[in-house]
């Protein structure tokens, strides 16, 4: 083999190599929904904590997974773990703005108690004007809940700011309740996102 065609062969070599490393690794996928292994929130590498799909009857509705900064698998740490945190959700079909915000809501309020109901009314108000501002979410839809300690909770469509920025912990901890909760929107989908915890326990060592 020539010289020439050794490092043209070299060459190439690195930049499929490039090209690989530089792409998402994918730590789940989910009914077709990918989820990749890390993402960046306020600066902060995250990573999967869980993923699923809420189910109702048997229709998929939509794909959602947490990240944080490190794995959880109890309700109450994945709830006080400090830094930043994101909620994902993928669309996997057409859903009414309607719908979609009367399901969100009733899972955030079934899922507090009155009294934490009270005290994030401002926040909940806040939260739901957002499902006014767009039709519907369409199949393949995204829509993201990053929580940043330094400026509050913050939603994305599809990339793009929507709504306010909604500074109290305690609403977005209620956000993530709607699917960890004492009554989630699907019990199913409940130990998905907690890493670990839908996982059987190792057999006992026999000797």
């Amino acid at each position: 083999m020539s010289i020439t065609r050794r490092k043209l062969l070299q060459v190439a070599a690195a930049a499929a190599f490039l090209a690989t490393s530089s792409l998402p690794a994918f730590a789940a996928e989910v009914a077709g929904v990918k989820f990749p292994e890390t993402v960046n929130v306020a600066g902060h590498d995250l990573k999967l904590n869980g993923a699923g799909v809420r189910t109702k009857l048997v229709f998929k509705v939509y794909a959602v997974g947490f990240y944080l900064q490190e794995k959880k698998t109890t309700v109450q740490d994945v709830l006080s773990v400090g830094g930043p945190r994101r909620i994902r959700i993928v669309a996997m079909r057409d859903l009414s703005s309607d719908d979609f915000g009367m399901a969100f809501m009733k899972g955030l309020n079934d899922n507090v108690s009155p009294e934490e109901r009270t005290k994030l009314l401002p926040q909940t108000k806040a939260f739901g004007e957002i499902f006014a501002q767009f039709p519907g979410l369409k199949k393949g839809d995204e829509l993201i809940v990053d929580w940043n300690p330094s400026t509050g909770s913050q939603p994305f469509l599809n990339g793009k700011k929507v709504g306010e920025t909604l500074p109290d912990q305690a609403f977005f901890n209620a956000i993530m309740r709607i699917w960890i909760g004492n009554k989630p929107v699907d019990s199913s989908l409940k130990p998905k996102l907690l890493s670990g915890a839908d996982k059987p326990a190792p057999a006992p060592e026999t000797n």
